[in-house]
């Protein structure tokens, strides 16, 4: 197919003609989408046609009308669902992809529980269904509600479509608790998928491209009657909330919820030692392809539930469990431009434009290739035979080229020294892994048809050797900066406001609507007045955009952790951000506390020691994981007088919660910082500061004189030292075991 046209150099007469073709081919395709339920065409390929319906409005305004499909739009599936809060999380697991990853693992739990290698310890080990994950809650016996997992916290309402499954019970069989959140995978066997698939070819209709997709999109039906047409199952292999135990074990709470009406994977088995657990994924590996469902992997749990709850959960992943993924799929195809994406914190990241191939189901038109050291050590061109891969089965990216392919006229790739978006000098710099994963996410969440928010895949890493980043130096005249740092605060792990997306947002950008965070809280009282206008100047439907105005409405009240986690400032991620927010609690304490942490630093910007620094300082990098390099990249956001304005013009517009800690009632050291020094005895120290956590207390790297215990185990040293001339109170393990009223629990 012969390339389109850009936009901008079309004339008018031009404009006229694009305009009738993408609006006779969106009309089409929308009928088939929304009223047939057979759609054609990717998501992906249907979003490329709306995105250049709206440029080119957006360009030549008086063609756009009522009958515009922009003023039309169609509701995406999830719109019409209400918004559920999960009781208990729903969390994601940790991956293991080596052999070594699950030693590690198995090391790991026992590292935790300080149990050497001949203590038993016990795992079940049950395959991973490459599913939707769902949360049905129970009520005496009676299905109440039923949610998607969502952002985790918080996820869809699909209850009158769960009751059309029929492996899902309405009333559960025999004595239930009266509370239970059965939480598990709704996927849809690879015999009903292909049977699902010639139905729909005789139909002529599209076909879907694998189960997993299938199932989700079968779930996820504004009309339940869809839903109850599609041949859904659902695995139950967890659960959330719940009012008793369902037994002393992984094992006993399988067989309890297969009891009460569930049917739980298979083959699942115990196993004791790494070596065991391997030995169980090459056998499930070798069964992978006769199953009757789709896998992408098996998971690993501690079998006992009270070694569950000692490890607890990172701020993510539990620490009991893992998942071991097979092989990432890969194919063959041709790299046919690389394009330069310029992402919030300025980095300039490549992006490998591919000719579109299907990765493990999947149709893959983009990968990530990382930075320009990447593109050199695996020496790949423009017009080179690439293989491509799905990283985990969910990231792709490019493997290698095949030198035997190239072209001729292939020459290296000359990385730019300058940034596309605004034209400033591009330099290297020492950067995050989670800049870099921040700024691909848009790239790695598009293989799968979908265009991922730029920041929610961001995670904290270590750094980066120095210089493998080239980043814009820009800052905030570089336009590209400025709107993708609006695109992750209103991302779904930040504010995640509905109809605000990535295209919306850009073009509310360019048109002077959005230049600010707190911008969005003022739109509709700035434009209430002249909603005909915004309508006509943007192509949204007057409904659409009350729609809009009622999602941000919805979102002005908002949780500590994610409004620092929204602000975007650099290395601070998911979990940063939550660890800031349970340390200081609140809004106005975290502010005020980083403006006296910045005036600090600038007073003192080469000093390496955070108590010479300043108190507050010094008290930031205490924090458990935080340290120096985190805390000055914090330290030079707050030093901007800019980014302080913009913080609290956005302040006045929004309620920010205070920051609920787990509930800590008779807890004897809640709101206590404790510091742990040396050696314990009876629990790693990974446990004891998960325990102080759990009960409120507020776990400290280093010793300072707002320290209130320091618990000191075997060969303590500075620590220990500085609290005697602090004249702290200083525990011994016993002591704080009991102060604390716990016991450690040794396995028998």
């Amino acid at each position: 197919m012969a390339a389109l046209p850009a936009i901008d150099t079309l004339t008018l007469e031009d404009a006229q003609a694009e305009h009738a073709r993408l609006v006779a081919e969106i009309t089409h395709h929308r009928a088939l989408y929304y009223q047939k339920d057979a759609p054609e065409i990717s998501d992906a390929d249907y979003d490329a046609l709306e995105k250049r319906l709206t440029v080119l409005e957006a360009r030549f305004p008086d063609l756009a009308g009522a009958h515009s499909p922009t003023a039309t739009v169609g509701a995406a599936p999830a719109a019409g669902f209400g918004k559920v809060k999960h009781k208990v999380p729903m969390l994601s697991l940790g991956n293991a992809f080596e052999d070594g990853d699950v030693a590690d693992f198995v090391a790991s739990v026992r590292r935790f529980l300080v149990l050497d290698d001949g203590a038993p310890l016990e795992f079940v080990a049950e395959p991973k269904i490459d599913g939707l994950s769902l949360s049905i809650r129970y009520e005496n016996g009676q299905l109440v509600q039923a949610a998607t997992r969502g952002d985790g916290a918080e996820g869809e309402d699909v209850t009158a479509n769960v009751r059309t499954i029929d492996d899902i019970p309405n009333t559960l069989r025999g004595k239930a608790p009266a509370v239970l959140e059965v939480r598990g995978e709704v996927y849809m066997r690879r015999e009903d998928f292909l049977a699902l698939n010639k139905a729909q070819t005789e139909k002529g209709e599209k076909v879907f491209a694998n189960p997993r997709n299938a199932a989700a999109g079968s779930l996820r039906q504004l009309d339940a009657s869809i839903t109850a047409g599609r041949p859904l199952r659902f695995f139950a292999y967890t659960w959330g909330e719940l009012s008793e135990p369902l037994g002393a074990t992984q094992s006993e709470s399988r067989q309890r919820l297969a009891e009460l009406g569930f049917t739980i994977s298979e083959p699942s088995r115990q196993c004791r030692t790494a070596d065991e657990l391997l030995e169980y994924y090459r056998d499930i590996g070798a069964q992978r392809a006769t199953l009757p469902f789709d896998i992408d992997g098996v998971v690993y749990k501690v079998d006992r539930l009270d070694l569950q709850e000692r490890l607890g959960f990172r701020t993510r992943t539990p620490r009991w469990a893992t998942a071991h993924k097979y092989p990432a799929e890969q194919a063959q195809t041709i790299l046919r431009a690389i394009s330069i994406q310029v992402g919030r914190t300025g980095a300039l990241t490549p992006v490998a434009e591919l000719e579109p191939i299907t990765v493990g189901g999947v149709v893959v038109s983009r990968a990530t290739l990382h930075n320009e050291d990447e593109i050199r050590r695996k020496d790949v061109r423009v017009g080179d035979t690439v293989i491509v891969q799905r990283a985990g089965d969910v990231i792709p990216q490019i493997v290698t080229s095949i030198a035997a392919l190239r072209p001729a006229d292939a020459q290296p790739f000359v990385f730019p020294t300058h940034c596309p978006a605004c034209g400033s000098l591009a330099v290297r710099s020492t950067a995050e892994k989670a800049d870099v994963a921040a700024e691909t996410a848009a790239v790695e969440g598009a293989a799968g048809g979908e265009e991922a928010p730029p920041t929610e895949t961001a995670t904290e890493a270590e750094a980066e050797p120095d210089g493998v980043v080239r980043r814009c130096t820009g800052g905030l005249i570089c336009p590209a900066q400025a709107v993708e740092r609006l695109i992750h605060f209103t991302s779904r792990l930040a504010f995640d406001i509905e109809g605000l997306g990535i295209e919306r947002m850009r073009l509310f950008f360019s048109q002077g609507r959005i230049r600010e965070p707190a911008d969005i809280f003022t739109l509709e009282k700035r434009e209430a007045e002249r909603i005909d206008r915004i309508v006509t100047m943007t192509g949204f439907g007057k409904k659409s955009v009350e729609k809009l105005f009622a999602a941000i409405e919805a979102r002005r009240t908002i949780g500590l952790d994610r409004l620092i986690y929204a602000l975007g400032i650099r290395q601070v991620g998911e979990a940063t951000a939550k660890l800031l927010a349970r340390h200081y609690l609140t809004v106005e304490h975290w502010r005020d506390a980083m403006i006296k942490a910045a005036e600090e630093r600038a007073a003192q910007p080469a000093e390496r020691k955070p108590e010479l620094v300043g108190e507050a300082y010094a008290e930031l990098c205490a924090i458990e994981q935080i340290g120096v390099g985190v805390a000055d990249d914090m330290m030079a956001f707050f030093r901007e007088e800019h980014n302080r304005a913009v913080l609290d013009r956005l302040l006045a517009q929004i309620t920010v919660e205070t920051y609920e800690r787990p509930s800590t009632t008779g807890s004897p050291v809640v709101g206590k910082t404790v510091v742990f020094t040396g050696t314990l005895e009876t629990m790693g120290r990974s446990e004891a500061k998960a325990k102080a956590e759990s009960l409120g207390a507020k776990v400290a790297g280093s010793v300072s004189a707002k320290t209130d215990y320091v618990v000191v185990g075997a060969d303590a040293g500075s620590k220990a030292t500085k609290a005697r001339e602090l004249g702290l109170t200083i525990l011994t393990e016993q002591e704080w075991v009991d102060l604390i009223g716990g016991k450690t629990t040794t396995p028998e």
